[in-house]
């Protein structure tokens, strides 16, 4: 029996593998940084033998809370992911398992790896609405990819609104990357009446991964430098952030008229948007701008609701560090973070799969339909 986490976004350290299939583990640290709570392994050689695994430094994650009622990932075929149960006790998170085959994964939330990310870019160019272009490097070296999504010249001469959608500052959160998924799937489905409809007055800009290299190491929250990129967009520099770096600079190319920032949420179990209303230029304008938003999602996907989530800061007292407060700011235009659960929704849970990759997808549809109905509004 023996435990691997050399992988692609695997993170986890063996303390102790006593007999019978008592394993004791620890969750590594983001580099450069205390951040840590991502975690994803594949258990090898414990077929048909009960195994007791303890996560012995739960306690000290970055969000305790994010542990609690919590029902861990596994999958034998890294496809299908299936939720079980755990016990938090003094600190440790605790399960019992007994594998029905030779390999297993359990994982913090269902993995998106950086082979993945690189076939959603590359599959994406086969359609003609979509552009690749590369940003900049990391500083691990790998691409920061940029897809721009529009309809050919000729189909749409019409000036466009500039609508960029990031995702994944947070390496951890993965669910923000199978909402890109979706969102791009959708956006590229030349059969689809709302993505044409879209198109035809708006130019999308997606960055499916800002964090390629936390992804790439198995990180929670930060970069190779062990910078927090959401809190990098007052003054990023290529020494230590060039992901916000080229990103923003791009921003101020183009322009935006609308941005929303894609994120997973550890402890709260539902989905929800968080606005801007600390920045100093609020206005009544810009509330009615998100509350549109905010109450037409709601009505139209039931996993998505607006009574609970981070409460707004008072007028003034926005973090302009953050990617939503400074392209508001600068940009004037409605910007939102987007946060989807780790756990499950409670308003609409699923037993077997909690919150599942489909469900992120079908949000994403979800937040097109909404952004159409706001472009009606004349609200933009």
């Amino acid at each position: 029996m023996r435990v691997n986490q050399d992988f692609d976004g695997g993170n986890i350290e063996v303390v102790s593998l006593d007999h019978p299939g008592n394993l004791r583990l620890n969750i590594r640290r983001d580099e450069h940084s205390e951040f840590y709570q991502w975690f994803y392994f594949e258990l090898l050689g414990a077929k048909g033998a009960g195994c007791r695994l303890h996560i012995l430094n739960a306690a000290g994650v970055a969000y305790p809370n994010g542990f609690r009622d919590y029902r861990l990932l596994y999958s034998y075929d890294q496809t299908e992911w299936l939720r079980h149960d755990t016990r938090l006790q003094d600190g440790v998170l605790s399960f019992d398992f007994t594998p029905m085959a030779d390999s297993m994964y359990f994982a913090y939330f269902i993995p998106y790896s950086m082979d993945r990310h690189r076939r959603l870019v590359a599959g994406s160019q086969r359609s003609e609405r979509c552009q690749h272009r590369l940003l900049g490097k990391t500083l691990d070296g790998q691409d920061i990819d940029l897809l721009t999504v529009d309809l050919p010249a000729t189909a749409s001469p019409a000036p466009k609104r500039e609508c960029w959608i990031i995702a994944r500052q947070h390496p951890g959160e993965t669910m923000a990357e199978w909402w890109m998924e979706g969102c791009i799937e959708r956006l590229l489905d030349e059969g689809d009446s709302v993505s044409r409809s879209l198109l035809e007055r708006c130019r999308f800009h997606l960055v499916p991964n800002m964090n390629p290299d936390g992804s790439q190491r198995g990180h929670l929250r930060c970069n190779a430098a062990g910078r927090n990129l959401n809190r990098e967009w007052r003054d990023p520099s290529l020494e230590y952030s060039p992901e916000v770096f080229w990103v923003k600079q791009e921003i101020t190319r183009t322009g935006a008229d609308f941005f929303l920032d894609v994120h997973g949420d550890e402890s709260l179990p539902f989905c929800f948007i968080a606005g801007t209303e600390g920045l100093p230029e609020w206005s009544p304008h810009r509330q009615s701008q998100l509350d549109f938003y905010r109450d037409t999602l709601a009505r139209l996907n039931p996993d998505f609701q607006t009574e609970k989530g981070y409460p707004p800061k008072p007028p003034g007292q926005a973090n302009m560090s953050m990617s939503t407060a400074q392209i508001a700011h600068l940009q004037g235009c409605l910007a939102m973070t987007l946060e989807m659960p780790f756990k499950d929704t409670t308003a609409t849970p699923n037993p077997v799969y909690g919150w599942s990759t489909g469900r992120c997808k079908s949000l994403a549809h979800s937040c097109l339909d909404t952004l159409a109905a706001y472009l009606d509004s004349g609200l933009m």
